[in-house]
């Protein structure tokens, strides 16, 4: 069994699996060469031979133990007719859907499949190009990300927009997260059935969610969709990830199915070893500036989150994405760092 599914069967293992959030990127000169043939991000995400190789990139360069696939997490809303466009160092622009007269004109969930076709084809491509050691993982946006970017036309620092209408026009919200929820049901499930042996559900402004509006809105949906998930396809392993959940990463996993939880780096991996690993494999949870700066930090810092995590499975990752400005030596050294005494 390939080491990433074995952490996430609970196994322990004393080098623990590895890969990482956004490994196939910017930080690359490979990747910014295969962006330029492709014309620009959207293009390349649909284009599926080179999103296939982008995704190859860091496999042939690092040998990670998991490929995820090249896509976006914004590729649902436009699949679901809102317009999509990214601005040069500013990021995603989408068409607001921010009342019920415009959530009216969206299409159904089922009709994502027609605009993600591209994506479905990425995985069957990977399927077969990946080495036999390498598990293959999809991925999609929670709803409540989902829903942030697409209420607010744009990524925002509180997700305030989302919080209006949450609060101001609860009926509408509550019915354009049941329908990012079925698209990503959707969407998941035939990404497994292209080949996809796990799936990771980002959500990546959890954080911002407090007290009940947290169950209702980060916890429910994840709930929904993995238990939907593991109807059509029961053997397929779950990461979750409720980005700066806190303390409510505290039997997160437990309570919407997931075989695993990912975690960010508010959270020490001591706290963590003592509190969510207690229920299962954790992912995580280097900081991405380290591997900007590099050095003896860096890897000290490698050592002590495979140590502290060492006790139950674990599977090494980032924080969150590793960021255009990383040096590709430094994701060498974190590597020599995990895999040595």
């Amino acid at each position: 069994m390939k080491k990433l599914m074995r952490a996430l069967a609970g196994e322990r293992q004393d080098i623990p699996p590895v890969w990482m959030m956004r490994q196939a990127g910017r930080y690359l000169p490979e990747y910014r060469e295969t962006r330029a043939q492709a014309g620009d991000f959207l293009s390349l995400c649909y284009n599926s031979e080179l999103a296939a190789e982008v995704t190859l990139q860091p496999i042939r360069r690092y040998g990670f133990d998991a490929a995820i696939m090249f896509a976006d997490i914004l590729l649902i809303p436009q699949a679901l007719g809102a317009e999509l466009w990214f601005v040069t160092g500013e990021g995603p622009r989408l068409t607001p859907v921010d009342d019920a007269a415009k959530l009216d004109a969206l299409k159904p969930a089922d009709a994502v499949h027609e605009t993600l076709a591209p994506i479905y084809e990425t995985l069957r491509i990977l399927k077969r190009e990946l080495p036999a050691e390498t598990a293959l993982i999809g991925f999609a946006g929670a709803p409540w990300t989902v829903a942030t970017y697409m209420v607010a036309g744009r990524g925002t620092p509180d997700q305030a927009p989302a919080h209006a209408m949450k609060d101001t026009a609860p009926e509408a919200f509550d019915r354009l997260i049941d329908l990012i929820s079925e698209a990503t049901i959707e969407y998941l499930s035939a990404q497994i059935d292209a080949g996809a042996e796990v799936v990771k559900l980002f959500d990546s402004w959890a954080g911002s969610l407090k007290g009940e509006d947290f169950d209702r809105y980060a916890l429910a949906p994840a709930k929904r969709i993995i238990g939907a998930l593991k109807a059509r396809h029961p053997d397929t392993p779950v990461i979750a990830f409720p980005r700066q959940a806190g303390e409510r990463y505290i039997g997160f996993a437990k309570a919407v199915g997931a075989e695993c939880c990912a975690l960010d780096t508010s959270v020490s991996p001591e706290w963590a070893a003592r509190f969510v690993q207690r229920d299962g494999c954790v992912q995580g949870n280097l900081d991405p500036a380290l591997l900007v700066t590099g050095g003896a930090e860096l890897q000290r810092a490698t050592r002590e989150i495979r140590d502290a995590l060492s006790g139950g499975p674990h599977i090494f990752n980032l924080g969150h994405g590793i960021t255009p400005d990383a040096d590709p030596e430094n994701v060498h050294l974190m590597l020599e760092a995990l895999r040595s005494a």
